[in-house]
């Protein structure tokens, strides 16, 4: 079980988000605060595993806050939860574990909460661990997590990353990605299509037109690909629906 510190200066962002955590059976004790020193007052007496800050706060900033943190000797985990989409390149800087954008959806917070467990019950795992990639949007840098991608899907000499928030047009061929994030799971199933493996929810190989469903995407398998599909699941012991 882990103990939590959330803070952010509007007291129903501060409620909502403990309310949501609270929810968890993972998560203990929930610290609030409203302001970046009335965060660092509250870790000077209790034991956190990981703090949520709001970016924009009087005073002391979210920024300034976890930097703060940073340099203590077991520090918590970071995890920044802002409707700012703009500033994910400092954040990770700060080597925060995730970026969460407002309105909070539900499965999003569960998957932080899951990085988080991880990390406190193995800390030599860093989260710079996890490959981070740049993408743009709408003309504005971000970055996002490969363990955040679900799919992808080839466009020319782009592919486009599919997450459960959007998806994001990358200039790189399926096929480096293919090579460079076999180890992380991705497994090709079609000329068109790359898959993660973790977020696979159905498959049905023996079918006509074989499909791989990666929640409410039903995604095609090329006869071709079947076979390396197979021995990939039996890697895992993971068997297909008929």
């Amino acid at each position: 079980m882990i103990n939590v510190l959330v803070a952010d200066d509007e007291l129903p962002a501060v409620e909502e988000l403990a309310f949501l955590l609270g929810r968890d059976p993972r998560v203990g004790t929930i610290h609030r605060a409203m302001s970046g020193a009335a965060a660092l007052a509250l870790l000077a007496v209790h034991r956190v595993d990981a703090v949520f800050l709001d970016i924009h706060m009087p005073g002391l900033s979210g920024l300034e806050l976890a930097e703060v943190i940073g340099r203590g000797s077991n520090p918590p985990v970071v995890v920044f939860v802002t409707a700012d989409d703009d500033r994910a390149l400092e954040a990770f800087e700060l080597a925060a574990v995730d970026y969460l954008l407002k309105p909070l959806r539900t499965e999003r917070l569960t998957r932080t909460v899951d990085r988080v467990v991880e990390l406190v019950a193995h800390p030599s795992v860093a989260a710079e661990d996890v490959e981070m990639i740049t993408v743009d949007q709408g003309g504005i840098s971000r970055i996002i997590r490969l363990d955040e991608v679900k799919f992808v899907q080839a466009q020319g000499d782009y592919a486009r990353l599919h997450t459960a928030e959007a998806s994001y047009l990358i200039r790189v061929p399926l096929t480096d990605l293919e090579l460079r994030w076999a180890d992380s799971g991705f497994v090709r199933i079609h000329r068109s299509y790359l898959v993660c493996m973790a977020f696979v929810t159905a498959l049905k190989l023996s079918a006509a037109k074989p499909t791989v469903s990666v929640g409410n995407a039903v995604l095609p398998v090329s006869r071709r690909h079947v076979p390396v599909l197979r021995e990939h699941l039996q890697a895992t012991r993971v068997r297909p629906a008929p």
